[in-house]
């Protein structure tokens, strides 16, 4: 545990901070996955299980022929990924560097195997092949959700963005906050609007290119930042 509140402190303290950057990669990346998703694949979101909340009841009130079945596809396998991030936590936690290694690696093959899908076959919203790649990647994003919340890096949570906008209004001193942690609150919306509007571009190509673009970040922060974590680790 001492472990990984001291990471987190270290993380929160410098945005040049290696896990900081990381969870910065990861933020952009879900970017590119929910626009994938809700653009190419048909009004679901695969990270923001909030908005798929909001879309499901949408759907189940017949407004605006908003789907039912895929919100609860990816909010079912959502939950199932949490549950695995939620063992993996339970098991490797205490060993920051395998912990995040092992989640990166989940995240990697899954958003690659829903690359490799969309790049295979022809996807269809409301169609099994939609639902199976929905399913991929929300798992993959429930992982990721768990581990990122055991390590608490405040603001960073790399998929929702609402306490960081509510942080960086209520903090700022324009209404006579300190301004504290404005730098990291603000590029974590950078990033999450730079990957969505990254995502939406590369989805004019094909449906798999900003799904690979997902994978291939994942694998790098992966490569990157594990010997970082390790080194980290080592000297602390």
């Amino acid at each position: 545990m001492p472990e990984r509140e001291s990471l987190s402190q270290r993380a929160v303290a410098s945005i040049r901070h290696p896990l900081t950057r990381a969870l910065l990669v990861l933020t952009f990346t879900t970017g590119l996955v929910d626009a994938a998703s809700y653009l190419g694949i048909g009004h679901v979101f695969s990270a923001n299980m909030t908005g798929n909340i909001v879309l499901l009841g949408f759907g189940i009130a017949g407004a605006g022929g908003l789907p039912v079945l895929a919100p609860m596809v990816s909010l079912a396998a959502f939950l199932v990924g949490a549950g695995v991030g939620g063992l993996l936590a339970a098991r490797l936690a205490e060993h920051h560097p395998r912990h995040v290694a092992s989640a990166l690696a989940i995240e990697t093959f899954l958003v690659g195997a829903a690359a490799a899908l969309s790049a295979a076959i022809d996807i269809r919203p409301n169609a099994l092949s939609g639902d199976v790649v929905i399913a991929l990647l929300a798992l993959a994003m429930g992982v990721r959700n768990t581990t990122v919340r055991k390590i608490a890096v405040p603001d960073l949570t790399t998929t929702v963005l609402t306490m960081t906008l509510t942080g960086l209004a209520a903090d700022s001193p324009l209404f006579g906050g300190s301004g504290k942690g404005s730098t990291r609150r603000a590029a974590a919306v950078v990033a999450m609007l730079a990957g969505a509007v990254a995502g939406a571009l590369l989805l004019k190509t094909s449906l798999a290119l900003p799904l690979a673009a997902a994978a291939l970040l994942a694998l790098t922060t992966w490569l990157v930042y594990i010997p970082a974590a390790r080194r980290d680790v080592g000297a602390s």
